[in-house]
């Protein structure tokens, strides 16, 4: 490409980074990356009712995890700023007005109660409705007997007759008829822009030579072409990405796992397998078998004529194992942070407890579970007993296992056995238990089994040498004997 390839991501800040927010921030991120361009970040807050400061932190931080850092934008400056579009609305206000003297937009007074009493009568005549230029033939007079009445005039753009072409990069030519189009709103009554104005004066003025968004946007795509050739503008490439949906092919929502981001952020699953999950949705590599792609790998085989047109779908299911891929070649004392940063979150530890000892244990029990979890919170739903000693014994364990008529022996002899034993590793533990199993004429699983559900609650888990070495002899002790008061008081 000759010229500078320069794209965008811009969101509304009126709640949470979408996951097809995320995947449209990392296709324009891998395309500007892959072709040695700039990715904007641009936040569209024109929305002042909706828009927050704790959204637009919210969308920043969530970029920031992903690893989509941007080259202009908020926090970071760049030569077309403002990138706030609330803090641009002197330019909205000066285009608009540019369009008015050409005679390609004009006042119009309708009131909002006005417009939906004509709309519907229309669509009760089984018509379909647009704006039916009651304005645009006002007198100076008319006008200004409006303005007289108090009402402040909306500007419409004037949708010239003809169609409309522009070529996206996915589906090849579009084209609109215009007469489907009707005369929109491009600056309020407020002041205020409307998206398709707006999007158009910001993607002109900031040079952005690729439109790259979700194909929820391609109506919309026809009325910012004629904008564009209105003003003289250049008109940048299109391509228009499917949406994501769920598995029953509706929207993505909280029934097919949460859409945001930061969820998964709070629970623990790590941002490069986000990336490359993400990546992968309705992005065609050629290499079907290949499932597991690194940051540079993704900038080096990325192509918009690899994406496909159809839906890509959300299946938590993958990205569950792919995360659980990731999580088996992460380093535990990472994934000790992330472990201690939902602890934190969740309220289960405080800053107090936050000793080294304790970081140095959060990493052995990574080290431990990582290969046995798909997303790092994952530890506190299954193995809570890591971090409480008020675990509760799974009913069916105890029916199962600690109701057998051996166990309490068993439990007062692992008890005695454990309590002088050093070094206190898995490795000692396996010998002594072993080798008391086989002294006694007993299997070493009716001593392993009671063990695990005396320590953990739980019939299943990791290795129990390895769990008991973890929990350390202290712990471990103190458990058998909880179970053993259990077991007496019935």
């Amino acid at each position: 490409m000759n010229e500078t390839v320069r794209v965008r991501f811009a969101p509304s800040p009126t709640g949470f980074l979408h996951l097809g927010g995320a995947r449209t921030a990392l296709f324009n991120w891998a395309f500007a990356r892959k072709y040695g361009g700039v990715f904007v970040l641009r936040i569209e807050d024109t929305d002042l009712a909706r828009s927050t400061e704790e959204s637009v932190q919210v969308i920043l931080e969530s970029l920031r995890w992903l690893g989509l850092l941007w080259d202009e934008g908020p926090e970071v400056g760049g030569p077309y700023g403002p990138y706030f579009q609330s803090q641009r609305l002197h330019l909205y206000r000066e285009y608009a007005e540019r369009l008015l003297e050409k005679g390609l937009a004009y006042e119009c007074f309708c009131t909002p109660e006005e417009l939906k009493e004509r709309k519907e009568r229309v669509i009760a005549q089984g018509k379909s409705w647009r704006y039916d230029r009651r304005c645009l033939h006002l007198s100076a007079r008319e006008r200004e007997a409006f303005r007289r009445e108090g009402r402040k005039p909306a500007l419409r753009f004037r949708i010239p007759e003809g169609t409309t072409t522009f070529v996206d990069m996915l589906r090849g030519d579009v084209t609109f008829d215009n007469s489907e189009l009707d005369d929109f709103v491009i600056l309020k009554s407020d002041g205020m822009p409307t998206y398709n104005f707006a999007c158009v004066v910001d993607d002109a003025l900031m040079r952005i030579t690729h439109v790259i968004r979700g194909d929820d946007h391609i109506s919309n795509t026809p009325r910012q072409v004629l904008l564009y050739e209105a003003f003289g503008f250049p008109c940048p490439q299109f391509a228009h990405i499917p949406m994501i949906l769920g598995k029953d092919r509706t929207r993505l929502s909280k029934r097919h796992g949460s859409p945001s981001v930061t969820y998964y952020r709070d629970m623990g699953y790590l941002p490069e397998a986000m990336v490359n999950y993400l990546a992968r949705l309705s992005w065609a590599t050629g290499e079907e078998e290949k499932e597991i792609f690194t940051r540079e790998e993704i900038i080096e085989r990325f192509s918009l004529e690899q994406v496909t047109k159809h839906a890509a779908i959300f299946d938590l299911d993958k990205l569950n194992w792919m995360n659980g891929v990731y999580l088996r070649a992460a380093d535990p004392e990472r994934l000790a942070e992330i472990l201690i940063d939902i602890l934190k979150r969740q309220g289960k530890v405080t800053e107090k407890d936050l000793t080294p000892e304790f970081f140095a244990y959060c990493r052995r029990v990574m080290a431990l579970m990582r290969d046995r979890i798909r997303y790092v919170a994952q530890i506190l739903e299954e193995a809570e007993y890591f971090f409480t000693e008020h675990y509760e014994y799974d009913p069916q364990a105890v029916e199962s296992v600690l109701f057998e008529e051996k166990v309490p022996e068993i439990l007062r002899t692992s008890y005695e056995l454990l309590k002088d034993l050093e070094p206190f590793d898995a490795q000692t533990i396996e010998k002594a238990i072993r080798a008391e199993a086989e002294r006694r004429g007993l299997k070493a699983a009716q001593f392993i089994h009671p063990l695990r559900v005396a320590v953990s609650g739980k019939k299943v888990g990791p290795g129990l040498f390895e769990l008991l070495e973890v929990l350390g002899k202290e712990r471990v002790l103190a458990r058998i004997a909880r179970t053993l008061g259990f077991l007496e008081r019935g």
